[in-house]
């Protein structure tokens, strides 16, 4: 009951370091005296000002998002890998628009032809109009050849070029860039027609 306290009780504790940045048992001694009041509460301010107000993060993200769609709207004009959409990105898509770019689509003429047809089928004449709806089938029949060539071709060159990676979605992105006018392509065409890719 009235023993003598041993050595290691006796001998004074160490004092935790003053440094408040580092992460601190709840149940260890402080270390340090309790801030006064004012003090307190001038670090809590300065903490409260160094933080963005939820207008100010909207803002900041804003301008974020803005640079990432510029970046992304240049990337698609000078066809810049880094900045591409995901849905553009990789070699396997740089070889499906290259495929593309580099030979004549039928279904890209498809605006220019179909308004020629419209006027045609406007003028009040029957021959003229069976013309017009001739040529409708025409080309329809011509465009649907063109897609199932380019729908064969890749679907068999694509796994020979790219054994196994990731091809999935590429021919009907490659199907879909053929229907687009070829100044209208995004990414821009980065070979010219004729051009093996």
């Amino acid at each position: 009951m009235f023993r003598s306290r041993s050595k290691e009780e006796q001998a004074p504790a160490v004092k935790a370091p003053a440094d408040s940045t580092q992460p601190r048992d709840p149940q260890a001694p402080k270390g340090r005296p309790t801030p006064k009041r004012a003090v307190a509460q001038t670090q809590r301010r300065s903490v409260a000002n160094t933080k963005m107000t939820p207008k100010e993060a909207r803002a900041r993200q804003r301008e974020a998002r803005r640079t990432a769609l510029e970046k992304q709207r240049q990337a698609l004009a000078s066809g810049d890998e880094r900045y591409l959409p995901a849905r553009d990105q990789g070699p396997v898509r740089r070889y499906v628009r290259d495929f593309v770019d580099s030979r004549f689509c039928i279904a890209e003429f498809f605006l220019p032809m179909a308004v020629v047809i419209l006027v045609l089928s406007m003028i009040r004449n029957a021959q003229m109009q069976s013309i017009s709806l001739l040529l409708w089938l025409f080309v329809i029949v011509l465009i649907v050849v063109d897609s199932i060539g380019i729908w064969l071709r890749l679907r068999k060159q694509i796994p020979a070029r790219f054994p196994g990676q990731r091809t999935k979605g590429a021919v009907a992105y490659g199907l879909m860039r053929s229907l687009q006018m070829r100044r209208l392509r995004l990414p821009k065409p980065q070979v010219k027609r004729g051009e093996r890719p």
